[in-house]
């Protein structure tokens, strides 16, 4: 990590300790002036409007402080990390925003730089040099672009290593409608989402992370970030009004890499298709507990084609028509899943095409573990 990574998140770490401390103080001026005005509640009458008044005041000052001190780690924030963001144009006329991954390497959407060989990569203060595709991945919408120089005040940004809670604070630096340099904020409004693939409709990348961050076009590309300046996620879309949506730093990492080490990613898959054992999916297959994932379908010829069971007939429960008969996914190497999101998450995340993959199913109403040897996704 470089001399300036270390500043860096010393520098927003102290500002978002001081903007902590700056509304903690808020609080207690708010207490101080009402034990104030207990313990004079045997004074005069101007006593007691005399210490109201100041309270009043010192809470008034306290919030604009606190306000104050918010829009300063937004400030730093942005002057440490948009040195690091580009704008990327291509010969097709598409545009959007990319950030340095390392020395010699930019991140982006795949959908960004579709289809060109070189692209146009301008730095914050305007130097532009030639970059060339390195490769893409149509489906988790990411791609990287080599640069043959950078300037001396671009550093690379940091992944974050593990997932932001809900409710953190962030912020989106790019290029919308072309404007370089803009800065949105927002906190992370949900994560494990499943965001459609804008280069096949029946993908979703796992994993994903929901802001209320405002996103335009040309912001794609560009990187959601928290306070300490590590890349959250990587912007994709914009879903709608106060909700768009990035891919996760450690999806992000894992693309990346083999972006950069081989040009292609190859996606693992089981060939099954899934539904959630919601109550009615319970009746319906006489389960007890509306836990685990039904398998209602198995592709013809895919990894997981005779070793598990696909459902074998349908049921109506409450005007549903309710697969029956195929296994429940319970676990997946050896981590309870429920959902779609946390079955997907873990096949992406954690296993690679011509890995093991170890299941824990139930079937005929015993639980047994059966594996199957994921196999890739045909490149697209």
């Amino acid at each position: 990590m470089s001399e300036r990574h270390i500043s860096r998140r010393r520098l927003l770490g102290g500002v978002g300790t001081a903007l902590a401390v700056g509304v903690a103080g808020c609080g207690g001026t708010s207490g101080s002036g009402t034990n104030g005005s207990s313990a004079n509640a045997t004074g005069t009458g101007s006593e007691n409007a005399t210490t109201s008044a100041a309270a009043t005041e010192g809470n008034r000052t306290s919030a604009a402080d606190a306000t104050a001190g918010e829009e300063d780690v937004y400030t730093q924030l942005y002057e440490s990390v948009v040195g690091s963001i580009v704008l990327l144009r291509t010969p097709e006329g598409s545009q959007g925003s990319g950030w340095l991954y390392d020395g010699e390497h930019v991140v982006t959407n795949h959908h960004v730089i579709a289809g060109a060989d070189a692209v146009s990569v301008q730095f914050s203060q305007g130097e532009s040099v030639r970059g060339r595709v390195v490769g893409t991945d149509p489906r988790a919408d990411l791609g990287v672009v080599r640069v043959g120089s950078k300037p001396d005040y671009a550093d690379p940004l940091d992944l974050a290593e593990s997932e932001p809670p809900v409710g953190t604070k962030v912020a989106v630096v790019g290029s919308p409608y072309g404007l370089q340099g803009s800065l949105t904020t927002g906190v992370v409004s949900g994560v494990d989402r499943l965001v459609p693939s804008p280069a096949e409709s029946d993908y979703r990348i796992p994993n994903g992370i929901q802001t209320d961050a405002a996103v335009n076009p040309g912001n794609s590309g560009g990187p959601l970030v928290g306070l300490d300046g590590t890349v959250l996620g990587v912007v994709n879309s914009g879903g709608g009004e106060n909700i768009a949506f990035a891919i996760s730093a450690p999806l992000t990492r894992k693309v990346v890499a083999a972006l950069v080490d081989e040009g292609r990613y190859s996606h693992p898959t089981l060939g099954l298709t899934l539904l959630p054992v919601t109550d009615v999916v319970a009746e319906a297959n006489g389960l007890d507990r509306t836990r685990g994932l039904l398998v209602a379908r198995v592709a013809e010829g895919s990894p997981a084609a005779g070793t598990l069971q696909p459902a074998t007939g349908t049921e109506q429960v409450a005007g549903f028509e309710v697969p029956v008969g195929g296994d429940v996914i319970l676990a997946v190497g050896g981590e309870q899943v429920s959902t779609r999101q946390e079955f997907s998450e873990y096949l992406e995340l954690q296993t690679t095409p011509g890995e093991t993959v170890t299941l824990t199913v139930l079937r005929d109403g015993e639980r047994r573990d059966v594996e199957v040897e994921a196999g890739a996704l045909p490149a697209l």
